[in-house]
């Protein structure tokens, strides 16, 4: 089990940490108010130790809505040159830790401040791209954290594809290998 789960580890925490590497944008379904599952791409911002992954977003989305009504998410990463795709379910939180968020805030660069400045919410009906304004200040930055409870790692290979399924079990990580 070592050697998969820990190829799953440093695959993710690599993506945090290199914007070109295919695991630093993922896709996150939530459930929308409508009982529709809403999908869309974020930028994955950390992986801990313990596999808690974290991506920002302004908190006028509907993402922070579907959360707040539904913490259960799912993830997908796809690795293209390594054939590995990582299917997480998972629950999210709105961190609420104010020192956390205006820290991490301090530490971003004034051109992706911008995300989180729009004088509309995201998703707003706009006339044009150029029609977009910003604000000078605003307090929509909000950090999401996600702590995976089953992972399920998909190997393919022309030799014989490779699953497994990965399952917390009390705090402990446990695996079922399963048919591809």
């Amino acid at each position: 089990m070592e050697s998969f789960f820990d190829e799953i580890k440093l695959e993710l925490q690599n993506g945090a940490l290199e914007k070109r590497h295919p695991f630093h944008y993922f896709t996150i379904a939530t459930l929308g108010v409508d009982k529709f599952a809403r999908l869309r791409l974020v930028a994955l911002r950390n992986v801990s130790e313990d596999l808690k992954l974290t991506f920002f977003t302004d908190k006028r989305s509907k993402k922070v809505l579907h959360i707040k009504e539904n913490p259960r998410v799912t993830l997908l990463f796809y690795h293209p040159t390594k054939l590995l795709q990582l299917r997480i379910e998972a629950m999210a939180r709105i961190n609420s830790d104010q020192f956390q968020i205006q820290k991490t805030w301090e530490g971003i660069g004034a051109e992706e401040k911008k995300d989180y400045l729009t004088k509309e919410a995201p998703g707003t009906t706009i006339t044009s791209p150029d029609s977009l304004e910003y604000l000078k200040e605003g307090d929509f930055f909000s950090i999401v954290d996600i702590e995976p409870f089953r992972i399920e790692y998909l190997k393919l290979n022309r030799k014989g594809h490779i699953k497994i399924k990965f399952y917390k079990k009390n705090q402990d990580w446990s695996k079922e290998f399963l048919v591809p």
